[in-house]
């Protein structure tokens, strides 16, 4: 296949209807505060985790409170926690660190929006120096394997297990804590081909906002790597406490006038039958 072919090939499986979103909508959401109304907010402590629910055309705004914090997020539909975010296929069809008017898509076989992004004060952080970006779909959460692998120790508050924890109320396990988008956190890949992260550069009351595209259960953990200034393994590690800061979380009905004839997405089409066969029995 010749290089203008393929490129068009490629191009091709990232356009369409499907993936076009109508920013004046969701503009539109994003800057009619006066019509909002605050039905939840609390703060999530340093190095720990909560899961709260989110109806289906509400906003959901993370705010750093206190100064940088990086926050590992997760997300299901809350009727239907199978149905979960799909950091994969966002990095696939949104990008590897997402902002305004990007989606987080859920798994197979539902293949949805779960959230679209409606605000985020670091918008035009951009790229630095380094390559690094923010709010990353490229690295996954701490978790206290590794840390146990790396180090030789136990350490229980790492994102992976205050996800776990957070969720069990709602009736999740372990199991269910899937690959998170890193909120705040500074990432990128160096030219070894290598994950590195880099110091959260939010500042007091920088915020992330999504618009629920269905009910959902959202959870996050505050990571114990705090503002991610002090290395956790490695040369000149040591407990990073000291730049560990809470997150606070803002959800927010949205008028009816403003969401106007908006639904909900709506599953694929596809038949879902694979190809297969019935088995035929003798």
């Amino acid at each position: 296949m010749n290089q203008h072919k393929q490129a068009s090939l490629t191009d091709a499986a990232y356009k369409g209807p499907a993936l076009e979103v109508d920013k004046e909508f969701y503009a539109g959401i994003a800057s009619a505060l006066d019509s909002r109304t605050l039905v939840d907010s609390f703060e999530i402590p340093i190095r720990s985790g909560k899961a709260w629910k989110v109806p289906a055309g509400h906003v959901c705004r993370l705010v750093t409170v206190d100064g940088p914090q990086v926050g590992d997020l997760n997300i299901w539909n809350f009727n239907n926690p199978r149905e979960r975010f799909w950091a994969a296929r966002t990095r696939q069809l949104q990008a590897a660190h997402v902002t305004t008017f990007d989606r987080m898509w859920s798994n197979l076989p539902f293949l949805r929006p779960l959230v679209t992004i409606t605000a985020d004060t670091l918008e035009d952080y951009g790229q630095d120096s380094d390559g690094g970006r923010v709010h990353d779909t490229l690295g996954t959460r701490c978790d206290p394997y590794v840390n146990r692998m790396l180090t030789g120790e136990d350490f229980d508050y790492h994102c992976h297990s205050n996800l776990t924890r957070a969720v069990r109320p709602f009736g999740l396990t372990e199991f269910d804590v899937h690959d998170v988008l890193n909120v705040f956190q500074c990432t990128g890949l160096n030219d070894n081909d290598q994950y590195f992260m880099k110091t959260c550069p939010a500042k007091v009351g920088d915020y992330f906002e999504m618009f629920a595209e269905q009910d959902l259960l959202m959870a996050l953990s505050t990571c114990p790597g705090g503002d991610l200034s002090v290395p956790m393994w490695g040369e000149g590690a040591h407990d990073p406490v000291e730049v560990c800061r809470p997150i606070g979380v803002e959800v927010y009905k949205v008028a009816d006038e403003v969401l106007g004839d908006w639904t909900s997405p709506q599953l694929p089409e596809y038949a879902g039958g694979h190809g297969l066969k019935e088995q035929a029995w003798a």
